[in-house]
């Protein structure tokens, strides 16, 4: 029992994130609001839907709305050739997939590194960003998931 406390200590005192790459910028999602992690898929438009709004996709059965966050974050459209990967999370029983343009590696970082947001960050981005992590070689801005659903506050940030 005493060789499994230390382990359990080690996982509760980091903070797991799933990274992402949307455009040129690193962000990572909070590895327990991700449900799924799945290869580029058809998408369905939805008419009338707000611009962020990609459309809908079948998951295993389940209707999930499509979020690209390209556009959310107010960074230029992918184009037509480009490819896109969906990270799967849930809000109030919903599904959403949030395109992205790649998916890394699941990093487990300690809070005590965690940083808030720069005031010099755009107000766009800080309202969807929960701070950030410094990497040998780049920032890791951290998505506060409930926030980037909120599509009533639409952001037209540049990258």
């Amino acid at each position: 029992m005493s060789i499994v406390e230390p382990a359990v200590a080690a996982i509760d005192s980091t903070a797991g994130l799933v990274s992402i790459r949307v455009g040129k910028q690193n962000f990572g999602v909070p590895v327990l609001k991700v449900q799924d992690v799945i290869a580029q898929t058809p998408i369905n438009r939805v008419p009338l839907g707000p611009p962020e709004v990609a459309g809908s996709l079948n998951l295993r059965g389940r209707i999930v709305t499509a979020i690209d966050l390209r556009c959310r974050l107010g960074m230029e459209p992918r184009g037509p050739d480009e490819t896109f990967m969906s990270v799967i999370v849930e809000r109030s029983g919903e599904l959403y997939a949030l395109l992205v343009d790649d998916v890394g590696d699941v990093l487990w970082l300690s809070p005590a590194d965690h940083e808030p947001s720069p005031v010099t960050m755009s107000p766009q981005w800080r309202a969807v960003c929960s701070g950030l992590y410094r990497l040998e070689d780049d920032l890791l801005l951290v998505i506060n998931v409930e926030q980037i659903l909120n599509l009533g506050t639409v952001s037209h940030a540049a990258a």
